[in-house]
């Protein structure tokens, strides 16, 4: 069988905005502004989304579940709008996975209250393998899909169970997952580590996954240790690429054990409009030149330029562009 696209799994949220003017204590009225808004969200709509930008051409399919409900409509519409995403492998049952988002418009910060719904019961046997003829698997969030997430006699969780079989199946695995504290973090994601081609998370993610410090006690990236956090990446089974992201950049060890830096695209002052989604559209960028067959380091370029383009609207996947537009706007920002 010759492989050809992207599969893209896991989370698809409805993420619903609620501006507020302040946050009440216990007991407590809060008003809700004008200004409501809805999004699609979550690792599947975020990235396969991003991906269907950079190449309208590339076969891209969709595998998770929504709701029969509105916001299950309201999700699928969000993806139908670009013809190369097939979205007839999306389950239906249930109700819609969302997040309530308040919004504090005076202290300006966010609280966060979220609903697990359909998302949680999205499991292997979700997956015809027999008619998935793509040549990679990226999946996320591990630790927000509960079905995904539990054990596992033979390979320690069902999301490594998918996993090896992918791979079995001659697919190229990618996986992302969700920060979280706790210790639900070390008893999950190494476990999928081992059945993974391609790992793109970001510097807290990397801390929890192998034990090793990257951020100071006053915020600032430890980057002496990045590739060693990288290195402990591959010898948790991480067999191509280990890739890290943060705002500072994009560091990554290939298939070669080259290391390899990457500072983000310096940004004019006013520039950025949001930061929602841009670990995903970092992400996006560096499947695609996975997909493609670029090298690590134009890969991670790639990322950049893909996260550069999110940071210029407000919204998730608002602001991305073709993979040569988003270059075009990386050199000429490098300048």
């Amino acid at each position: 069988m010759k492989r050809n696209g992207i599969a893209v799994a896991g989370n698809m949220i409805v993420d619903v905005l609620y501006p507020i003017l302040g946050h009440p204590k216990p007991g407590e009225l809060t008003t809700i502004t004008e200004g409501i808004s809805r999004s699609s969200g979550g690792a599947l709509c975020n990235v396969i989304v991003d991906l269907a930008k950079l190449d309208p051409n590339l076969p891209l399919t969709a595998l998770g579940r929504v709701g029969t409900d509105a916001e299950g409509d309201y999700v699928l519409e969000k993806l139908q709008a670009h013809d190369n995403i097939d979205v007839s492998r999306v389950r239906r049952e249930g109700l819609t996975s969302f997040t309530a988002v308040m919004a504090d418009t005076i202290g300006k910060q966010r609280t966060f209250y979220h609903y697990r719904g359909a998302n949680a019961r999205f499991c292997e046997a979700d997956v015809d393998w027999d008619a998935l003829d793509v040549k990679l698997l990226h999946i996320g969030y591990i630790l927000l899909l509960d079905a995904l997430d539990e054990p596992d006699d033979e390979f320690g969780t069902k999301m490594a169970r998918l996993l090896h079989t992918a791979q079995s199946k001659g697919i190229l695995t990618s996986i992302d997952v969700v920060s979280e504290a706790g210790d639900r973090f070390n008893r999950i994601v190494p476990r999928a580590l081992r059945y993974t081609d391609y790992c793109v998370i970001n510097e807290l993610e990397a801390q929890a996954s192998t034990g090793v410090v990257l951020r100071g006690e006053n915020g600032e990236l430890l980057t002496q240790n990045l590739p060693q956090a990288l290195r402990q990446l591959k010898q948790l089974g991480v067999s191509t690429w280990a890739v890290i992201h943060c705002p500072e950049g994009g560091y990554g060890v290939d298939e070669h054990d080259n290391y390899i830096e990457t500072e983000s695209v310096p940004v004019p002052k006013g520039y950025i409009k949001g930061t929602v989604g841009a670990g995903d559209a970092f992400c996006s960028g560096v499947l695609y030149g996975a997909y493609t067959g670029l090298p690590l380091a134009e890969a991670i370029e790639l990322g950049n330029a893909a996260a550069a383009c999110s940071l210029s609207e407000s919204g998730a996947t608002e602001g991305m562009r073709t993979a040569n537009e988003a270059l075009d706007l990386c050199r000429e920002m490098r300048k």
